[in-house]
């Protein structure tokens, strides 16, 4: 696991670099996506860092749900979900964390799709 530099940002960059993140427990993609896309040629890499992890990170997620959901039918992909969204929360929350004290946060096992 690679060790991210601490960055010096300011705290309107940390607030919603954790919000980032935050936001993507309760509305998945959508929320990385809008930080993204409003912050992506603002000169603000902090926040544009945290939201391209969040979003590659429920782009991933999106993909589990589904293969879940087609293993539900052999039922193990029932209790692959609750795993799934196990994992959703605590990175989620850890990548807030880690945001708070001003670093960029990399998932684990996160298809990196969006550059």
């Amino acid at each position: 696991m690679e060790h991210t530099p601490v960055v010096t940002t300011q705290t309107g960059d940390k607030t919603l670099a954790i919000l980032v993140h935050i936001g993507a427990i309760f509305f998945s993609w959508l929320a990385p996506l809008v930080v993204y896309l409003i912050k992506k040629g603002s000169g603000d890499e902090f926040t544009t860092a945290n939201a391209r992890e969040a979003l590659n990170f429920q782009i991933t997620l999106v993909i589990a749900y589904v293969v879940c959901f087609i293993l539900s039918f052999v039922l193990i992909g029932i209790f692959l979900l609750w795993i799934v969204i196990l994992a959703n929360l605590i990175l989620c929350i850890l990548a807030a964390v880690k945001a708070s004290n001003g670093e960029t946060y990399r998932y684990p096992m996160t298809l990196r799709l969006v550059g």
